[in-house]
């Protein structure tokens, strides 16, 4: 089941989604209804956690609905088949609780920035935060890139997870099933952000100009959808390709995570609970910018796509 946020005449809604095109819940449940087939708990809201395992209120009515949309989609209204460019794509949590991001989870990004991977067992996941309100960005609005710092922005195409139940020291063994679903994030990055030019340097510079290199505003663009958890039951065979202006730049699998989607929830909670609509993203893989110098401008136009998900698309623009 795939799930997306969207607008259409002022009115913010849920639809199951695809590339060809979006059912709206309400309506999907009303023509299930018309066919005799009975009334299913679906709110009408905008919440995608009320219809996502492992425990949103309605998640069984919408599984049910949406594998009856998909039987018969040639029977429904084109009315209800709203053409994906006829609506304004949302970011499918706004405002989660906490946003979660991973540094040097694939062994090929750290290789490619000059350092060296450790394996699992020798280290431990390495975590970072982002503003979720001015970072988190629609599918198809574009990313800004920065006056202060504008000549080292940088795209990470990244596998995102939806906490759907409270965390607490849970086991890498039981940690995906507390897991609402997956999406796409590009965690956009200034590689070269230096506050205070002049300033006089001190131990700690170095890293957090790279922390806040990350937390410009519209840096974090995410969609187009959540797939349900049990959609995707094993997260680590994700195909991943991201491009700019059609050219391939990453192509790579979520097998290559050094720490999986379960250690790392294991990990974060063993510290830190984890609620209902927490995001955690998983890192990128080999494949970025910075590594050959290239880097985004206005005007391009990157692609970032997961299997089994769907496809953000990004444009960019100068702020």
């Amino acid at each position: 089941m795939r799930l997306c946020r969207f607008r259409r005449a002022g009115r913010v809604s849920v639809g199951f989604y695809s590339e060809a095109y979006i059912v709206p819940v309400a309506a999907a449940a009303a023509k299930y209804a018309d066919a005799g087939k009975g009334k299913l708990n679906v709110p009408d809201g905008d919440d995608l956690l009320a219809l996502l395992p492992p425990d949103g209120a309605a998640c069984g009515d919408a599984a049910q609905l949406a594998k009856w949309v998909a039987d018969n989609a040639a029977m429904l209204p084109d009315a209800v088949k709203l053409a994906p460019q006829s609506v304004e794509l949302l970011v499918p949590v706004p405002q989660p609780p906490k946003l979660f991001l991973l540094a040097g989870n694939y062994a090929k990004h750290i290789e490619e920035g000059g350092g060296i991977a450790a394996r699992r067992a020798e280290t431990f996941p390495y975590v970072f935060m982002k503003p979720p309100t001015t970072t988190l960005t629609d599918p198809g609005k574009p990313a800004r890139i920065p006056a202060i710092s504008p000549d080292h922005i940088d795209w990470e195409l990244e596998l995102a997870v939806v906490i759907g139940r409270r965390a607490r020291r849970v086991k890498e063994a039981d940690a995906l099933k507390y897991v609402a679903g997956y999406t796409v994030v590009n965690d956009i990055s200034d590689r070269e952000f230096h506050p205070h030019p002049e300033r006089k340097l001190r131990t700690m510079d170095g890293f957090f100009d790279w922390l806040h290199g990350k937390w410009h505003d519209s840096f974090c663009p995410m969609g187009p959808c959540v797939v349900s958890a049990d959609a995707i039951p094993d997260p680590q065979t994700l195909d991943m390709k991201l491009t700019v202006n059609g050219k391939v730049r990453q192509d790579s699998n979520t097998a290559y995570q050094i720490f999986p989607v379960a250690a790392v929830i294991e990990f974060l909670s063993s510290f830190v609970t984890l609620e209902p609509g927490d995001i955690i993203s998983t890192g990128t893989p080999g494949g970025v910018g910075d590594a050959t110098g290239t880097y985004l401008k206005p005007g391009d136009r990157i692609e970032a796509t997961i299997r089994s998900i769907g496809t953000l698309v990004t444009p960019v623009v100068a702020e």
